[in-house]
C-alpha cells in the first residue's frame, strides 16, 4: 500500500472511506495528481515516484494551520 497526501481548499467535499479516481498531470520535469473532480491536488513527484494506480481510498482528512489535507491510500 502507498499513501499520498493531497491539499484540499475546503472541508465537506470528501469523507473517509470514499474511493476516488486520480488524474495525472505532467510538468516539464515532474508529475502531479488531481483527486476526483478537482477536490484536492498533490505535490509534485519525480518520474521514479510516479503513481501507477488510477484510484485510491480516502483514509484521513485533517485540518492544519496551512489548510486541509487528505491522505489517500493506493494499492501498489
Amino acid at each position: 500500500m502507498r499513501q499520498m497526501e493531497f491539499k484540499m481548499e475546503r472541508m465537506g467535499l470528501l469523507e473517509v472511506g470514499d474511493v476516488l479516481p486520480v488524474t495525472e498531470g505532467k510538468l516539464p520535469t515532474s508529475y502531479y495528481y488531481t483527486l476526483g473532480k478537482s477536490y484536492a491536488m498533490s505535490e509534485n513527484y519525480t518520474f521514479r515516484e510516479r503513481l501507477k494506480s488510477t484510484e485510491g481510498k480516502v483514509v484521513d482528512i485533517k485540518e492544519t494551520p496551512k489548510g486541509y489535507f487528505v491522505t489517500v491510500e493506493f494499492e501498489e
